[in-house]
């Protein structure tokens, strides 16, 4: 049927009075019925009554079930969970083509509460890929794990897989062990906050930021005008806070593990593998990693970042054996059914989208506010990507 027709017969929804609908063209049905042949409509057509229309206001998202990906041995009911933390960890829902648009915090919460309430998980195995995040979506996520943990008692085994830095790692060190890939990227433990002074460039063009503004600190941190040597004590202040935050939830976690070297030269791998120094009461100034940089999967068990290096596997499991199942146990995803999980390894597309510009300018998107971010952040189009 043409397109004018059937604009034609939905115009009419709800009419009492005939209208005449001419309808031509060729109609072909092939099959058991045995029709084929042209088709033609000449005459009045009569409607009435009133046509209602439902649309589901999302169409894409449903609740999360479990998906069996391997069904274990020795007929033992119990499961562990795998469950996949990656891409950049903001409060916020993502868009972009192809993405699924998930708030990853939101996601991630759904299925901490599953988990929560499905006793035949015994252990979960974090599967975490990120470069980490915002400071609070990070500790959102921590917090929520810990739950988990203090609503169940069950073993949780963080496997860091390509890269694990920032918030992700700071997910990672709220897990009873940690196991990396001997090519990971591992740490970022530090805090940024994104900020650039466009003055210049707006003068180019004559413009002239006129606020008016009641509070003479409400517009610190604006692109706008350059930044005042007490406004930027102001946000360095926050930024130690939210450092030394980080720095006290790796000493808890890790504190009697970590290797201490008090050398000016940053030591190597074989020193720390023979350190026989290991405290609890870490400084910032004694363990070299507490200043922001990253280190790869193999160092970072040497300096205690991680308890052992291995992969997706292996960390199976050591969540099996922690939780008393069979070397190889039952294993399921969290997923939506419009999600592929062919195997562990599969990605939920959940990507930011970024400017549709040929270029991105940092700052010029002003409806995504900067925030501070336990991120390792080597790529700056991340910076405008999602809020960071």
């Amino acid at each position: 049927m043409s397109v004018v027709a059937w604009a034609c017969l939905i115009g009419m929804a709800g009419c009492s009075h005939p209208m005449r609908a001419l309808v031509g063209g060729n109609m072909r049905i092939d099959g058991d019925m045995g029709v084929r042949g042209d088709m033609g409509v000449d005459g009045d057509i009569n409607m009435n009554g009133t046509m209602n229309t439902v649309s589901k206001p999302d169409n894409t998202a449903s609740p999360i079930r479990p998906v069996e990906i391997n069904a274990g041995s020795g007929g033992s009911k119990s499961r562990i969970a795998i469950v996949d933390v990656d891409g950049l960890l903001i409060d916020r829902n993502f868009s972009g083509f192809g993405s699924m648009g998930e708030n990853p915090v939101a996601l991630f919460r759904e299925k901490m509460r599953w988990i929560e309430s499905d006793h035949t998980i015994s252990a979960v195995v974090l599967r975490i890929n990120s470069p980490g995040g915002g400071v609070t979506a990070s500790d959102m996520l921590a917090h929520q794990l810990q739950h988990l943990k203090e609503t169940r008692n069950i073993p949780v085994v963080a496997c860091l897989m390509t890269t694990g830095t920032g918030g992700a790692y700071y997910l990672a060190t709220h897990a009873d062990t940690i196991v990396a890939h001997p090519t990971s990227v591992v740490g970022g433990i530090g805090v940024i906050l994104n900020n650039y002074n466009k003055e210049d460039t707006l003068g180019q063009f004559n413009i002239v930021s006129l606020p008016i503004k009641s509070g003479d600190k409400i517009d610190v941190g604006s692109p706008e005008r350059m930044m005042r040597r007490e406004e930027r004590d102001l946000l360095q202040a926050m930024a130690d806070e939210f450092h030394e935050r980080f720095i006290e939830q790796v000493r808890l976690s890790r504190g009697d593990r970590l290797v201490i070297s008090s050398d000016e030269q940053e030591p190597t791998i074989d020193e720390m593998k023979d350190a026989d120094e290991r405290s609890p009461d870490v400084d910032a100034g004694d363990f070299i990693p507490f200043d922001g940089r990253v280190v790869s999967g193999i160092q970072a068990h040497a300096m205690g970042l991680v308890d052992q290096t291995g992969y997706l596997n292996d960390a199976v499991e050591l969540a099996a054996n922690m939780a008393g199942l069979s070397p190889s146990p039952a294993l399921i995803l969290l997923r939506r059914d419009n999600d592929r999980a062919m195997s562990e390894f599969d990605v939920t597309p959940n990507v930011p989208m970024t400017s549709i510009l040929p270029i991105q300018l940092p700052g010029l998107d002003r409806s995504a506010m900067p925030t501070f971010l336990y991120l390792w952040q080597p790529d700056p189009s991340v910076v405008t990507s999602n809020g960071g």
